[in-house]
């Protein structure tokens, strides 16, 4: 009977000690809020109503399917009690935190557009007038200024030291509701989300809803490491996945917009793709990484510095580009007139080109396709081992196109190996890091009919004024 009475006080000691240190291992989010909760401010915006009947846009996205998923949170509403035709106004909520002492609030640029006020309310109930610095719409990030002075401001941290399943705190005004506290993990990191190439975004499943807009993202020592700007959903509501711009690249846009007044980007002037697995087999590159070139615009700083279609960039300034969507970033975030490097992977080997940045201007419209650019059908002729027809281009077609050789893709047949359409010209093949310039119908056949049946191929395709490339795992075993 004793050695049961023991086994069992040993066994609730045992277990005690267990619930105790899962106890302590629990974050305790109260010093954080303590500290760092007054510097996160309210913010309201009123907006004379310009017309009726417009639903608010999001910045810098037109696919409504996207708009569904992508919203920017923020509510906007009448004030209590009164009608559009007795006020007309809208208001909006959101968040912002103050970063110095004399008055400067970091939010969305969301949060601000097209305001023609903005009150500011801090926890202790005190109010401001706030007037924007600036505001950049690729990022999303924004510069107000109240006057005020000793004012409480955060600490910052390093966004890339944070970890995933690292825990991180919001506080903001969700639905109004000042000050609210939120808190979870840092679900992934240097997320790219449509129409956004110039923030690699810090994924949370910290509990974001319309008014957070515009507030900070703590991590556990009471650092901000980024902006909370946009949710994933389908009804407009949190579904656990919240995206926040990381804070270094806002302070570095919140500098330029305090001391210019606007942001001044680098461009090289490429049109780019992701690498494939596939892709990297046919370039003979060792893993999938890096950006591939599809095309180069003519006398921009790519071209001068002897960047090609079919190159596949690899590094700028020393910095790896491990996804194509690493590119715009590292350019963009490159000073305009800076002497770079990059390292590109050419014909089976690495390369080193010096590149003078220049300065991205405002978006353009792609303009149409060019009369004449869209190449004539050939004569009927029997399908290669891709399972297209293809056929070679008139002296007309080539001038029309500015190129010097590629071959026309004249039939598509249905088990067609390649995703390829009518009309497409073929320009050049890449195999095992081999370029080869399509030049003529028996040439691609011959190649293709010298291929193994498990082979795995790369065709650079001129669609229009694109280009782009198709990977094509595998041929037939006949034409």
């Amino acid at each position: 009977m004793k050695a049961v009475r023991a086994a069992v006080t040993l066994w609730l000691a045992a277990s005690c000690t267990l619930v105790l240190a899962q106890a302590r291992e629990l974050p305790d989010f109260t010093r954080l809020v303590d500290e760092q909760g007054n510097a996160v401010v309210n913010i309201s915006t009123t907006q004379a109503v310009r017309r009726s009947g417009a639903a608010p846009q999001v910045p810098g996205i037109e696919d409504e399917e996207v708009l569904e998923f992508f919203r920017r949170f923020i509510p906007r509403q009448q004030p209590p009690g009164q009608s559009p035709r007795e006020r007309p106004e809208s208001r909006s909520l959101g968040s912002g935190f103050i970063i110095s002492a004399d008055g400067y609030i970091l939010t969305n640029a969301h949060v601000v557009e097209g305001a023609d006020e903005i009150n500011v309310r801090f926890t202790d109930k005190r109010e401001f007038k706030a007037r924007v610095i600036g505001a950049d719409k690729r990022t999303d990030v924004a510069l107000i200024k109240i006057d005020g002075t000793g004012l409480p401001l955060v600490k910052f941290g390093d966004p890339n030291k944070l970890k995933v399943g690292e825990w991180v705190v919001a506080i903001g005004s969700p639905f109004g509701f000042e000050n609210t506290v939120t808190a979870g993990i840092v679900s992934a990191k240097g997320r790219s989300l449509p129409q956004e190439n110039f923030v690699p975004f810090i994924q949370t499943d910290v509990a974001i809803n319309p008014g957070n807009s515009g507030g900070p993202l703590f991590n556990m020592r009471g650092e901000v490491v980024g902006i909370n700007s946009q949710i994933y959903s389908r009804t407009g509501g949190f579904m656990g996945l919240s995206f926040a711009i990381p804070i270094d690249v806002a302070l570095d846009i919140q500098k330029q917009l305090r001391d210019k007044g606007r942001v001044a980007r680098g461009r090289i002037g490429v049109v780019i793709q992701e690498v494939t697995r596939d892709l990297a087999t046919s370039f003979g590159l060792d893993r999938p990484r890096g950006a591939l070139v599809n095309s180069v615009e003519k006398g921009s700083p790519a071209d001068k510095a002897g960047v090609e279609a079919t190159d596949i960039i690899v590094s700028f300034d020393g910095k790896p580009v491990e996804s194509s969507s690493d590119l715009p970033r590292i350019v963009g975030s490159t000073r305009p007139g800076s002497a770079s490097t990059l390292e590109v992977w050419r014909k089976g080997k690495t390369q080193k080109l010096n590149i003078t940045v220049a300065e991205l201007q405002e978006d353009r419209v792609a303009s149409a396709d060019r009369p004449g650019s869209r190449a004539k059908p050939q004569a009927e002729a029997p399908a290669n081992r891709l399972g297209i027809v293809v056929g070679e281009l008139s002296a007309e077609q080539k001038k029309g196109l500015n190129v010097s050789y590629g071959l026309v893709v004249t039939d598509v047949r249905p088990d067609s190996k390649a995703d390829v359409r009518k009309g497409d010209v073929l320009l050049t093949m890449v195999h095992k890091g081999q370029h080869t310039e399509l030049k003529s119908v028996e040439q691609f056949n011959k190649i293709l009919a010298g291929l193994d049946k498990n082979s795995v191929i790369t065709l650079q395709v001129r669609r229009g004024e694109s280009t782009a490339f198709v990977t094509i795992s595998g041929l037939t075993d006949k034409g």
